[in-house]
């Protein structure tokens, strides 16, 4: 037998640490090389790292929020080889050296012991189940978690039957089968005392990071509109009804991508970064356009590239292909960086309107809700049509008022009059 000291490898892009955001796995456990054992956070990617090799883990560093240089040992295992020299030491509590201890004095004869029992044999123990300890974020995988969160169900009342308590999918139908507390207490209502601490670390941490720095120094202004998009939504479902194979189903936000190129291209001081340190503004030809994505890890922002150089069916195609590389946690740095203006959509959640938070060092970001049929005047008449509205925010050191309006009236006449988007 011998130890398998395992470091954090290099994950490229120039990293050079990161932050433990989960252990998959405890030590005592089993595992089998490219087990996934570490969930690692850079910059901006979160890193699934796994096992290098067949073993029981002996030791691991660094609880969740540690930070870790690559290069640094991270975790050892017992394996059948002579293993890695140099193991990290393990950190044991050290025993005391037994004591003799006297003879101790003579005993009265004892009382004659009675006849013994025979005990039955024990039965067989259950598959043993463990609850997360109270405070403690429940062992589970992002398919687990989602499942959970769809279903309105709370990991911390939950057993899990896997490795270390590890909740399964298999978990859940049991919960469910039981019966949740909430149907089991039937229309009887019980006070609640309970507290759960969540650590900010990770996505979370750096996500709460670029919010303060982004509010603390950008000072925000907010302008609404709303758009009539029936004559867009005649025109996406005629595409959709005529794609050829290969060509995704088209939503509004690729209409809308294709609109602000000609609407950020007439208004440059609108596509571009504040560098305030050195109190510089570069105004950039290139669309990059970000698109917020939220993720059952937390809110990242892919990034469709030189959107100029696209048409819509492009647009679509590299919107879908980076946001799902974000929600599958496969984005590379370079997907997740280089935005010069950011599109966040509310989808069906909808809402009258919002003030989004500038993706800093961009100075504006565009907030898009859901699609809505609507009684409007035209005319002198009531009449249907579908509304969008719109939410935006601007640096209002960079940017004017009366430009961020400019910019979004523009959007707006293009998107009323959608054949102009393509002329």
């Amino acid at each position: 037998m011998g130890i398998f000291a395992f470091k954090l490898p290099d994950i490229g892009e120039g990293v050079v640490e990161g932050e433990v955001v989960e252990w998959m796995v405890s030590v005592g456990d089993t595992v089998k090389e490219d087990d996934p054992i570490l969930s690692v956070m850079t910059d901006k990617a979160t890193v699934e790292i796994p096992s290098p090799t067949d073993g029981v883990v002996k030791s691991i560093v660094g609880e969740p929020g540690t930070i870790l240089a690559v290069g640094q040992v991270c975790i050892e295992f017992e394996t059948d080889g002579e293993g890695t020299p140099a193991p990290i030491e393990e950190k044991v509590e050290e025993k005391p050296e037994p004591v003799a201890k006297p003879d101790p004095e003579p005993e009265p004869e004892p009382e004659p012991a009675p006849e013994p029992v025979t005990k039955p044999a024990p039965a067989s123990k259950p598959t043993p189940v463990v609850t997360a300890a109270p405070g403690a974020r429940p062992l589970a995988s992002p398919a687990v978690r989602q499942r959970a969160r769809e279903s309105g169900i709370d990991l911390a009342g939950v057993s899990g039957s896997g490795p270390s308590g590890r909740i399964t999918h298999s978990d859940l139908d049991t919960w469910k089968d039981a019966g949740s507390p909430v149907a089991a207490a039937g229309p009887m209502r019980t006070a609640l005392t309970g507290v759960t601490e969540v650590p900010v670390i990770g996505l979370r941490r750096k996500i709460a990071e670029s919010m303060t720095a982004s509010y603390s120094t950008i000072p925000h202004f907010s302008y609404f509109e709303e758009v009539d998009i029936t004559d867009l939504e005649t025109l996406r479902v005629h595409l959709n009804a005529s794609r050829t194979d290969g060509q995704p189903k088209l939503t509004y936000l690729p209409f809308i991508m294709q609109g602000l190129v000609k609407a950020l291209g007439e208004n440059p001081v609108c596509n571009a970064l504040y560098d305030d340190e050195k109190g510089v503004v570069s105004r950039h030809d290139a669309i990059h356009l970000g698109i917020a994505t939220q993720t059952d890890r937390g809110l990242y922002v892919p990034v469709v590239k030189h959107v100029e150089a696209q048409d819509v069916w492009t647009s679509a195609t590299e919107m879908q292909r980076v946001s799902q590389a974000a929600r599958d946690g496969t984005a590379s740095l370079d997907e997740l960086t280089g935005s010069t203006f950011t599109i966040t959509s509310l989808g069906r959640m909808g809402g009258l309107g919002a003030t989004p938070i500038i993706n800093k060092p961009e100075v504006g970001i565009l907030g898009v809700h859901n699609a809505v049929d609507t009684p409007v005047v035209r005319n002198g008449q009531i009449v249907i049509r579908k509304m969008l509205r719109l939410s935006s925010s601007w640096d209002h050191r960079v940017v004017d008022g009366w430009d961020g309006a400019v910019l979004v009236q523009r959007l707006k006449t293009l998107l009323e009059n959608p054949a102009t988007i393509f002329m």
